[in-house]
């Protein structure tokens, strides 16, 4: 293929998969072998590591979303779920003590779901069974506006969280509507004032455009909304569909016009007017968007990654693992039914072994999708090899505009970043797909959504 139709095909469909992971869960299998916990972590080079627990329930599923999450209020299948997750902190921490913990994220699902009481439980079991240092970590936690009350900001805040982020996705109430998620107006507006009040140190808000009945004018509105309460931090996510979601690609698919590229302009533009810095297609930050603490450092590829609960994922430089991953209600449930009465969990049975040409790739893509850029010399002394020799096929990005090289530190062409344009970083769903390696592109086409 030429490198015109080549640019041609990814300019002609922007949004193809958001790999906020490489390699992505559905290229997930189970493993050859069960692989012991010891086995993995022991030699892990990372130097410090990044803690998550996930919390699968919510009040409701949102017509977009095919995460791991079960809508399930239920204060006893909470209790349950967490007597679990406390079990498991227990079992893994042995194995991952000799690093400390410089990232802790709470996530879902909605963590903020849980009554108070089990909330700060969470918490114990992250400083208590894994030894989370609240000090010297950055903690963020996930929320939504009808779970954030005064009594669970208590706990957030007495366990020093550094960044709360709430999805709204739209301040249009019809456009809410049209994406199935229960949200009133006035529980989005004082749940917003009650988190200004407290003060977090990042206050992240995310917004989706792309909606059923959305145009460029009312999601500017939204975006307006959001800005209106100066947040750190924004987040606008094209709107995508799956396999199991409520809204079927079809529908979509049926609406015309794809307006989610003039959206993103918009957004932008008036994003960085507003201030906010760029550093990924994604996320938008204010200068002042950082932590007061002394943090310990954490590299963009994202390795040493323990990944505590039902649907978390864990990420070895050489192993990525995670329980079974579902979207109908069905699956789910049986999946954390599992997990609920398992008795150990230090046996890995179920991921994605990465030989080295998937470790270049992840780790190219980990950081050629954010406004940092790849350093071409980190590449180089991690792998002992040149990047743009390894995959020549990298240097049409630069050939069509769509990257640059910067110069940085040292000399030559490792001494400089390779980094994608504003013109790339607007294409960089359709650039990240690109790059999938056939082997995972296979697996992925080939799992079964359940």
């Amino acid at each position: 293929m030429s490198v015109s139709a080549w640019e041609e095909n990814l300019r002609s469909a922007p949004y193809r998969s958001y790999l906020y992971s490489y390699p992505h869960k559905t290229a997930y299998r189970e493993l050859d072998r069960k692989i012991p916990l010891q086995e993995l972590w022991t030699d892990e080079p990372a130097e410090t590591f990044f803690l998550y627990m996930h919390i699968p329930f919510c009040g409701a599923r949102c017509g977009f979303c095919n995460l791991f999450t079960l809508p399930d209020k239920r204060t006893g299948a909470h209790e349950q779920y967490v007597d679990a997750l406390e079990r498991q902190a227990r079992e893994w921490a042995p194995h991952v003590a000799h690093k400390k913990f410089a990232r802790f994220a709470v996530g879902g699902g909605t963590p903020t779901l849980l009554e108070p009481a089990l909330l700060d439980r969470v918490f114990r079991i992250a400083e208590d069974a894994m030894g989370l240092d609240s000090g010297e970590a950055s903690i963020s936690v996930e929320t939504s506006p009808e779970t954030v009350t005064a009594e669970r900001l208590d706990i957030l805040q007495a366990h020093r969280v550094d960044r709360v982020s709430m999805g709204i996705q739209s301040f249009v109430d019809a456009e809410a509507a049209a994406i199935y998620r229960p949200q009133m107006p006035l529980v989005v507006e004082k749940a917003l004032e009650q988190l200004k009040r407290y003060k977090f140190p990042i206050l992240n808000l995310d917004l989706i455009y792309g909606l059923p009945g959305q145009t460029v004018d009312t999601w500017l509105y939204s975006l307006e909304r959001a800005l209106a309460y100066e947040p750190e931090e924004i987040f606008i996510y094209p709107l995508y569909t799956r396999e199991h979601t409520i809204v079927k690609p079809e529908e979509i698919r049926q609406r015309g016009a794809d307006i989610r590229m003039a959206c993103y302009t918009a957004a932008r533009d008036r994003l960085l007017a507003a201030g906010y810095t760029q550093y990924s297609m994604r996320r938008f930050a204010r200068a002042s968007a950082s932590s007061p603490k002394t943090l310990l450092p954490y590299g963009c590829q994202e390795e040493g990654m323990v990944g505590l609960g039902c649907g978390a994922r864990s990420y070895t430089q050489n192993v990525h693992y995670a329980t079974r991953y579902a979207v109908s209600r069905s699956a789910t449930a049986g999946i954390i039914a599992d997990y609920v009465a398992a008795e150990r969990h230090d046996l890995i049975d179920y991921g994605f072994v990465l030989d080295e040409g998937e470790r270049k790739r992840r780790f190219i893509l980990k950081a050629l999708l954010h406004r940092e850029g790849l350093e071409l010399a980190s590449y180089a002394r991690r792998f002992g090899t040149k990047a743009l020799e390894d995959y020549p096929e990298l240097n049409r990005l630069t050939e069509t505009g769509l990257a640059e090289h910067v110069p940085g530190t040292g000399a030559g062409e490792d001494g400089s970043l390779f980094r994608l344009t504003d013109d790339g970083i607007a294409l960089s769903d359709s650039i990240g797909d690109w790059f999938i390696s056939p082997e995972t592109r296979a697996r992925m086409e080939g799992y079964t959504f359940r």
